[in-house]
Formats: structure tokens, C-alpha cells, sequence
């Protein structure tokens, strides 16, 4: 593996996208499946709603992803061997991200820890892996300390940059708006089917993915599930092997709805400024 320089979208892609971070882990999807009401897209249900469920399955699912837009929530992602936790605070307009993308065993391992806190942002990067050392100027990316991302040179990349008016690093509310079936599992549950190929603006699935699946892409299988309060609470979507990825699992699962804090800047004598080197390597 020759590393000359790393997409915009190797944040996203790499959570997302199965194999592209190189890893060594293995998935199989499983769709969860009981006896249910079966829930066409058009929203007309075929049988009575499980007892507490509501009875328009695909309605509860999309209004599942309202609080989200209220940008107060802890969240996780994982998938294609890689990982993300963090937490968005509109209230302060703050958030942070801590993503772990490939294993140490890996060609290339990276470890980013993201805190914006509008107007400014922040990075600590960390790479590994035996082709890390291919990386123009790694010397200087590996400082062990946060770098201050110019604004202007991060503008429009969703994964350094952060938008405060689309605050779900996920896109639940895009995956769930091309839901093309589903059926209620249980209480708070779901599962069904979803078109993949509308989800390119949610950033969960890399189009280079989608084209691959071809028609594949148009029914993705998934499963739900809503919290008490009828708020999304975890979302997996089993992606099928699609030209040289293998088959994997992407996983989201939001928590703390309205009960996330601001972010904490890095300690001033943490902070440099990003060398040319980083912009290179992400834009």
C-alpha cells in the first residue's frame, strides 16, 4: 500500500466503508426478524402494531431522528473496522469526535481527536502502521499535540470541519428517509429495508460502496431501535459484499439526548498550528 495522500472522505469512508481502512475484522449480517407487521414504504401497514409499538412503523423511525436536530447528544459509529465516539453540544456550539480508524497491525493505523468549538477547531493526530512512514511529513503530523485547523482551509470537509446547522456525524434522519420496508419487532424495535443509493448526502456509506452494490444498493437490510422516549437510540445497517469489500456491519447508537456538555478547548500549551502537511494529507 503506497500513502500519498488521504481523501476528504477518509474519515467517513473509513468508518463506513467496509475495508477500506484495511482492517482484519470479519462481519456477518445478520437481519433481526420475527413476526411483525410488515410496513411498506407508502406507510400502509399490513398487520396490527406489537402492543406499545406505534402501528405506522416507518413514521415512528423517521420521527425517531427529530431530537438529533437539536444538537444535544452523545453518539457512537463503527464499521469497516474503525470506530468514533463523541458528543455534539449546540447549546455551546461545541462538539468533539475521538475516531480510531484501522488497527495498529494495519498497512496504514490513524487515530484522530477532533474538538470544535465554533469559531475554531482542533486536531491531535496519530499515525501508524508499517506504511506510515510513506506519509509526506509525518514528522510533523505526529506531534502528540492538538493543531489548530485554519478555517479557510478546512471549509466544506465535513470531517475537520463542523456544521452546526447538520449536527448528526451520522445522517440518521437521510438513512431513514430512504427506508424502503420495514417491520416492528417489538417494542421500540424495527427492521426492514432500505435504499442506500439516497444516502450519499448522509455521508454513512461512501458512493464508491453504492456503486459497487449496484442494485444491491436499493435494498440494504437494517434494524431500529428507539429508546422510551420514541428517540433513536441505535441504527445497523448490514451492508452485503460488493466487489472487493466484504460484507459488514455499520452501527450507530446515540445516547444523553439533552444531557451532553461543551466541549473542552486543549490547553493552550497543547495547541500548534496545523503545518502545510496536514491539508495536504486530508484535502
Amino acid at each position: 500500500m503506497t500513502v500519498r495522500r488521504l481523501s476528504a472522505g477518509l474519515v467517513a469512508a473509513a468508518l463506513f466503508t467496509p475495508g477500506l481502512a484495511a482492517c482484519n475484522a470479519t462481519g456477518t449480517p445478520q437481519a433481526g426478524s420475527s413476526a411483525s407487521p410488515t410496513v411498506s414504504a407508502s406507510g400502509a401497514a399490513t398487520a396490527s402494531a406489537a402492543p406499545g409499538v406505534p402501528g405506522d412503523a416507518k413514521q415512528a423511525l423517521l420521527a425517531s431522528t427529530r431530537e438529533i436536530s437539536n444538537g444535544n447528544f452523545r453518539f457512537t459509529m463503527s464499521g469497516g473496522g474503525s470506530t468514533a465516539e463523541g458528543q455534539v453540544h449546540e447549546p455551546s456550539q461545541s462538539a468533539e469526535m475521538r475516531m480510531t480508524i484501522g488497527a495498529p497491525t494495519d498497512d496504514l493505523f490513524m487515530k484522530l481527536d477532533l474538538v470544535h468549538f465554533k469559531p475554531d477547531s482542533w486536531v491531535k493526530v496519530e499515525l501508524g502502521g508499517t506504511t506510515a512512514s510513506s506519509v509526506p511529513g509525518v514528522q510533523k503530523l505526529n506531534l502528540g499535540k492538538y493543531q489548530h485547523l485554519d478555517q479557510t482551509r478546512i471549509k466544506g470537509n465535513r470531517n475537520l470541519g463542523f456544521d452546526f446547522d447538520k449536527v448528526d456525524p451520522a445522517g440518521s434522519e437521510v438513512l431513514t428517509q430512504g427506508i424502503t420496508e420495514v417491520r416492528q419487532t417489538g417494542d421500540g424495535a424495527y427492521a426492514g429495508t432500505l435504499d442506500v443509493s439516497k444516502a450519499a448526502q448522509a455521508g454513512s456509506v461512501d458512493p464508491s460502496v453504492i456503486t459497487a452494490l449496484g442494485p444491491q444498493a436499493k435494498s440494504v437490510p437494517f434494524t431500529a431501535k428507539l429508546d422510551p422516549q420514541g428517540r433513536l437510540s441505535e441504527m445497523v445497517v448490514q451492508i452485503p459484499a460488493a466487489g472487493q469489500t466484504k460484507a459488514q456491519e455499520i452501527r450507530v447508537a446515540y445516547s444523553d439526548y439533552g444531557n451532553a456538555t461543551a466541549a473542552q478547548k486543549p490547553p493552550a500549551d497543547q495547541v500548534v498550528e496545523a503545518p502545510a502537511e496536514f491539508y495536504n494529507l486530508f484535502n
